[in-house]
C-alpha cells in the first residue's frame, strides 16, 4: 500500500489554482484573470494546467496595492 505525504501549502513550490485561493483568500475567477496575462510571471503552464510558483506569487501580492 502506496502512502502519500501530504505537504502543506506553505511549503510547495507550485501551487494549483484551488491551493493558490486558499492560500491568498482570492477568488477562483480573479486568480484565473490575472494568470490569462501573457506577461505574469508566477504562472507554470504545463499544458492546458496553470500552476501558481507560490514565492514570486507572494512577491507579487506584497508589491500590489489592489487586484
Amino acid at each position: 500500500m502506496e502512502r502519500k505525504e501530504k505537504v502543506p501549502i506553505w511549503h510547495k513550490a507550485n501551487l494549483t489554482l484551488d491551493e493558490a485561493a486558499i492560500y491568498s483568500n482570492i477568488g477562483l475567477h480573479k486568480l484565473r484573470s490575472i494568470t490569462e496575462d501573457e506577461d505574469c510571471n508566477f504562472v507554470l503552464w504545463i499544458g492546458n494546467k496553470r500552476l501558481i510558483k507560490r514565492e514570486l506569487f507572494d512577491k507579487y501580492m506584497n508589491e500590489s496595492y489592489s487586484l
